[in-house]
Formats: C-alpha cells, sequence, structure tokens
C-alpha cells in the first residue's frame, strides 16, 4: 500500500494518483521507470522522482516517522500493513476529569501479541512509557487524537510520540461505521468477554474510585476492561484498512491481514 501512495508528492492528490494508477503507474518503481506522467511536467517529474527515491530510503530502514511528516494524518492509515507488526494499539483510562486537572490511571498498550499495562501509583511513568513507545513504529487508537494523545502529552510533557498515528474513530467515519468503540464493535460483530458487556468508559472511572476505596476485585475488572479497548483496536484496524483500500480500488487491495 504505502508503495503504490504518491499523495506526499507537493501538489497530488487522489485524482491524479487513481490517474496514475489506471496509466500502469501503480508503485514507486513503476513512476521512476517512466519519463513522462500524466498531468505533471517533466521538471516536476523530476523533483517527484527525488522525493520517491528518498521515500524509498527511509521504506528500506523501517523508518515510520518519516512518513508521519510528509502524510497528512488522514492517510496515516495507508501505512498500516507496513508497519502492522510493530503497532501499539493503546487505550487509557483517566479519573473522570477533564484537562488540566484529570489524571491518568491507566495505560494500555497492545502489540506483537502481548498486553502491556501501566498503573498509577505502580509502574507509570514518563520514562517507561518512553521506552515502551520507542519500541514501535505506529499508534492505533479510536479518538486517541483528541483525548489519548493530549492527556499523554499533558501529564507527560517530555514523552516523545512522533509515530505515524492511525485514530480508527476517523477513518470509520469515512466508511459511514458511527457511534464509538463499543457500538462500532458490535455492529462489525466484535465482542467482549461476558463479565465485560455494557461497561463504559464511565465504569472504568467507577472501577478506579472502588479500587482506591478498598474493593480489589475492581481492579481486576478495570485492567481487563482496559485490556479488551486495547485488544479490539486490532482486528477493527484490519477491517478498516482493507474496507479503505477495496474503496479506494488500490492495486494491490490486501483481502486479509
Amino acid at each position: 500500500m504505502l508503495q503504490s501512495t504518491f499523495l506526499f508528492l507537493s501538489g497530488i492528490g487522489e485524482s491524479t494518483e487513481r490517474l496514475w494508477w489506471e496509466d500502469g503507474i501503480g508503485t514507486w518503481d513503476a513512476f521512476l521507470e517512466k519519463t513522462i506522467a500524466p498531468r505533471i511536467s517533466s521538471f516536476r517529474k523530476a523533483q517527484y522522482d527525488e522525493t520517491i527515491l528518498e521515500a524509498q530510503k527511509q521504506w528500506k530502514v523501517q523508518n515510520s516517522r518519516f512518513f508521519t511528516h510528509i502524510l497528512k494524518a488522514r492517510d496515516h492509515w495507508r501505512l498500516y500493513p507496513n508497519f502492522r507488526s510493530q503497532a501499539a494499539f493503546l487505550d487509557i483510562e483517566t479519573n473522570g476529569i477533564p484537562l488540566p486537572d484529570g489524571e491518568i490511571t491507566v495505560v494500555g498498550i497492545y502489540g506483537r501479541g502481548r498486553m502491556t499495562t501501566f498503573i498509577q501509583g505502580e509502574n507509570l511513568s514518563g520514562e517507561r512509557l518512553q521506552a515502551e513507545f520507542a519500541s514501535y513504529d505506529l499508534l492505533v487508537t479510536f479518538f486517541g487524537s483528541g483525548f489519548d494523545l493530549p492527556f499523554l502529552k499533558a501529564k507527560y510533557p517530555d514523552l516523545m510520540l512522533d509515530h505515524p498515528h492511525i485514530d480508527l474513530c476517523f477513518a470509520a467515519r469515512r466508511l459511514g461505521l458511527k457511534g464509538g468503540l463499543k457500538a462500532i464493535e458490535t455492529e462489525i460483530g466484535c465482542y467482549r468477554p461476558t463479565s465485560l458487556e455494557g461497561l463504559t468508559g464511565w465504569d472504568a472511572v467507577r472501577l478506579w474510585e472502588e479500587w482506591q476505596l478498598g474493593q480489589a476485585d475492581s481492579r481486576e475488572v478495570l485492567i481487563q476492561y482496559n485490556e479488551a479497548d486495547c485488544k479490539n483496536l486490532e482486528p477493527l484496524a484490519d477491517l478498516i484498512y482493507n474496507r479503505l483500500a477495496q474503496r479506494q480500488g488500490l492495486p494491490e487491495f490486501i483481502a486479509s491481514l
């Protein structure tokens, strides 16, 4: 997918990109092999060749951060199949108070088949979060651009979050999938354990408060709830990527990840 993307070239939009695909220019290599391309001058073609050669260089060393800056945020979903194996599926819980006074209670990160949970008062710190995030090449959230990432940056100002970021909330809306994460999960047939059915973010606030008051069982339920939020992002991301790719009519649509 990434090597079929030309939207990072200055002045190139989806209509020109699609025209190139239809003209047989479906990859960066195919573009570089051509001496001319539709809708651009020979001078611009030479400039684009240089940009694509740099993109190829960065891709070969798996520098996902390079693409954070040259691709618009709405197009970061195109990186998904290339960096899926190094994606961090992220979700946080808070005490229910908005910024600047709110506090993060739990940070969950699911990636490479394992779950890592950071808990306030136990193992949650800026240093540990930085070490964990640094080991991933892509962030995947649901409304993370409006909630999770602003909270993390506010509470840990030195935290480096320069990864490309796929916000599934907005990607889902482009496909007509509306509502919160739980509503979309139900719509696509992604279900949670019976013990977690019906729980919402406000229940996570309640569970934290109960735990602080000495109800030990609430701790386990809160951790399980956060874990489900993180793990369910992966099948949702798979589905959204495939539907967006199919809608784009990509030359190499990945039917199943």
